[in-house]
């Protein structure tokens, strides 16, 4: 009713901000019909893009209509509440890249994103054409998003297509999970090599929900390795010298939005990545 998210409403809540017939209550507590609410909350500024240049951040491809960009993990898709680290917008308006002015002003020309911990490629609109063509491309899937991952144990079968829908998770606002009444989520999965404890993947998904491939993943009892949110070996992640999931947007092909051309960008594993493979292969893992 109030326009708020869900995060902000807990905040509020958390902060004694909502009382019920003038008793405080928490976020978890209960509602009783009939029940008089009072709400008191300070509006908070709107996330805004900071210039901020971004070591590691990497330009791949630039044109007069989008810019393809191979993030580090630790850099997020873009400015949000409560982050205060680096963004790609901001990366870019360091750079002097000015981008498209459509969509929210915080996302401006922003058409997809990756997690935090996530690395790899994403492209970013530079002009109201190229994001009106790349937000519908992404719409209607027929942009090529391949990710590579490292899963632990061997999925059975080595190959397959997990059809399950995702929406949040019931009780864990910062996490999401295989729900009912969630979102479609299709993710095809392909082994390209297994290790005594994990298991290489390439990944192709065929829709973009927020987490899909961890979540997914985590359902098949196999997560990503260095991602404790869904339940990964803390053990395993440190003798891999891991701080965030292995995960990595390793390809990304689509339609140029202004020629029509098929465009195709790769993105090599970043040094952290590496390692921890290297460590797999070695027999250490």
């Amino acid at each position: 009713m109030l326009g708020f998210s869900r995060t902000f409403a807990a905040e509020v809540a958390e902060a004694g901000g909502v009382t019920a017939d003038g008793r405080t209550i928490g976020k978890s507590d209960r509602l009783a019909a009939g029940s008089l609410l009072d709400v008191e909350w300070q509006p908070k500024e709107p996330p805004r893009v900071i210039p901020e240049e971004v070591p590691g951040l990497g330009v791949v491809f630039e044109d007069a209509h989008m810019v393809v960009v191979d993030k580090p993990a630790g850099v997020a898709a873009h400015p949000s509440m409560g982050w205060e680290g680096p963004t790609v917008p901001g990366a870019l308006a360091a750079m002097g890249i000015e981008l498209s002015t459509s969509g929210a002003a915080e996302r401006q020309g922003i058409v997809h994103r990756l997690d935090v911990g996530t690395s790899g490629l994403m492209v970013v609109a530079k002009n109201e054409h190229a994001y009106t063509v790349l937000k519908r491309a992404f719409k209607d899937r027929t942009v090529d998003k391949i990710y590579h991952a490292v899963v632990q144990g061997l999925p059975d079968p080595v190959s397959g297509t997990i059809d399950a829908p995702i929406g949040r998770h019931p009780s864990h606002s910062w996490k999401f999970a295989v729900t009912p009444d969630g979102k479609e989520s299709v993710t095809h999965y392909d082994l390209l090599e297994a290790f005594p404890r994990a298991s290489l993947l390439e990944v192709h998904l065929e829709t973009g929900r927020t987490h899909q491939i961890r979540v997914h993943m985590a359902a098949t009892k196999h997560p990503c390795v260095g991602d404790p949110l869904y339940g990964s070996d803390p053990t395993l992640s440190e003798r891999l010298g891991l701080t965030r999931q292995w995960l990595h947007a390793h390809e990304l092909a689509f339609s140029h939005p202004a020629t029509g051309e098929w465009v195709q960008f790769t993105s090599p594993y970043p040094a952290d990545l590496r390692h921890a493979l290297d460590v797999l292969e070695d027999g250490a893992g």
